[in-house]
């Protein structure tokens, strides 16, 4: 055999030994990890399920977007409530960044529940319940409202059907004995109309929480509610049960997720002032890197 084809043949060896000993990137570390940096998450999609909120998509765009940073693929999916905790028991969406627990939400926590991951805490002073505004005299409980509704055209105004508030509000109706027609429209349908009617400073009684910029904008008491319907709420991040396998870096992000409502506050108000969700989010990523940092786990 000529000197030439030995040379040969130990040049192939010689490549196949050391390519065998290439690291691959689909391979897991001992902590479960996948090994190759951000390549390695390149064809895991993480979805998010997007309620109508305002308070859903400040949390929402500051995550998706340190997800993408990180290497995953980021959908999301625009769907009322029920929608969305259906698809995260169904394991069609990944992340759910505003749950109110433990009352709001209590329906469909009952329903699929079982199938959902209680992830973290996002913040924990989510205040809600029926508002109006500060001048109308008199009206500081539920139960001040009985015996007025027709100050109030006899009518509270609220979101879609469906939606936890909705179901509580109607509830209420009929528990504080109150004849009150419940008007189910948008978020943006029900601020629309009470702005309205307060610009005339009339009574106008409609749902409210926080974070919202209508406590911004407009001068609210949110009323009593002596027979506990509406409580102040934990805002929580769900997902769904395969994502802590299927992405392991993402779901440890998402369970050290946490926010000010404030923060918040002040985004919701800059979207609303023109700002895109994404500009809002990169601001608040480059204004709080060393808590993102804690939450990436760096």
């Amino acid at each position: 055999m000529s000197k030439l084809i030995k040379s040969c043949i130990l040049l192939v060896l010689i490549i196949g030994v050391l390519s065998g000993c290439q690291p691959k990137t689909n391979e897991k570390t001992e902590n479960g990890d996948q090994t190759g940096g951000v390549n390695a998450n390149k064809d895991v999609t993480i979805t998010f399920g997007v309620t109508p909120w305002t308070s859903t998509a400040p949390p929402t765009e500051i995550a998706i977007k340190i997800l993408e940073d990180m290497g995953y693929n980021v959908e999301a999916i625009n769907a009322d409530a029920g929608g969305v905790y259906a698809g995260l028991s169904k394991g069609d969406i990944d992340v759910f960044m505003d749950a109110w627990l433990p009352d709001m939400h209590k329906n469909y926590i009952e329903k699929f529940g079982k199938n959902i991951d209680d992830t973290s805490v996002s913040y924990p002073d989510g205040e809600l319940g029926w508002v109006v505004p500060t001048y109308v005299e008199g009206i500081n409980s539920i139960e001040d409202i009985k015996g007025r509704e027709d100050e109030f055209g006899s009518k509270v105004y609220g979101i879609e059907e469906g939606a936890g508030m909705t179901m509580t509000s109607k509830e209420m109706i009929d528990a504080y004995g109150l004849d009150l027609q419940y008007v189910a429209s948008s978020e943006a349908g029900m601020l629309a109309q009470s702005s309205k009617l307060i610009k005339d400073e009339k009574p106008v009684v409609f749902l409210g929480w926080r974070p919202h910029p209508m406590f911004v904008n407009y001068d609210l008491k949110v009323l009593k509610d002596p027979k506990g319907y509406f409580k102040t709420s934990e805002v929580h991040v769900m997902t769904n049960k395969e994502l802590k396998d299927k992405a392991p870096e993402a779901y440890t992000f998402l369970s050290k997720w946490n926010i000010d409502i404030e923060d918040v506050e002040k985004m919701i108000v800059e979207i609303d002032g023109g700002k895109s969700a994404e500009d809002v989010a990169e601001e608040w990523i480059s204004q709080n890197q060393d808590k993102v940092n804690e939450m990436m786990g760096k």
